[in-house]
């Protein structure tokens, strides 16, 4: 038995739990940490194995979720009465009977979508040459090209998903906006974080994906998440 807080980590599209390890390398010492490995199908899929994670574990929970993973924190919240917060790292917010189609008419298109294509399953990628500048515009050109190689593909169906409980409404929440994000506007990050009133909202001069390149200050921001649980 512990009485260590949980954190759960919700990796978005185009990525998985591994996104996440600069950050599980700060917050392990301290916090029961955890990272989901979801399937990016679709927005129930996603929360219930979300769930899943988060009644495995005794005790308070701080949901993270980044980018895409921002939905499912919202829609799983509501799932488990252990989670206490909710963390967004440029990530989406939608309101209950909204989904990220709806989101995106917020704010002009980012200009990353342009990198993102479709197969003939429905399933969205970002192509690799194009997934450095798109992406994660801040990290090393390895960690780059990585990420780019080991990209998990995205349903369509999960953009399409409605909310059907916004958890950010009855929960405290913090927010961080990458300020040179390419996949998901600044302005519309702005606007969810300011809509759901945040306690706190944090500016990162950060690509979209701002845990490799600002993983300590992303940490920073979940702790004082969990100190809040305390």
């Amino acid at each position: 038995m512990t009485n260590k807080i949980n954190i759960v980590l919700v990796h978005g599209a185009w990525a998985d739990g591994s996104s996440w390890n600069k950050v599980i390398n700060i917050l392990s010492a301290d916090y029961n940490v955890f990272a989901t490995q979801h399937q990016l199908t679709s927005l129930q899929d996603d929360a219930e194995s979300t769930r899943r994670l988060i009644e495995a574990q005794q005790g308070k929970t701080v949901l993270v979720g980044h980018s895409y993973g921002g939905a499912v924190i919202t829609e799983a919240a509501h799932y488990c009465a252990t989670v206490k917060g909710l963390v967004y790292i440029a990530a989406f917010a939608p309101d209950a009977g909204e989904n990220l189609i709806d989101l995106s008419q917020h704010s002009k298109q980012a200009p990353g979508n342009a990198a993102v294509y479709p197969d003939k399953y429905e399933r969205l990628w970002i192509s690799k040459e194009k997934f450095h500048a798109a992406f994660c515009a801040d990290a090393e050109n390895d960690e780059a090209t990585i990420m780019a190689a080991v990209q998990k593909p995205i349903s369509m169906q999960c953009f399409s998903d409605k909310i059907t409980t916004a958890g950010w409404k009855n929960l405290p929440c913090w927010y961080q906006i990458s300020d040179d994000d390419k996949m998901i506007a600044p302005e519309l990050e702005k606007f969810m974080a300011d809509r759901m009133n945040a306690k706190k909202i944090i500016h990162l001069n950060a690509s979209h994906a701002s845990m490799f390149s600002h993983s300590s200050e992303v940490a920073e921001l979940i702790k004082e998440a969990c100190t809040y649980q305390s």
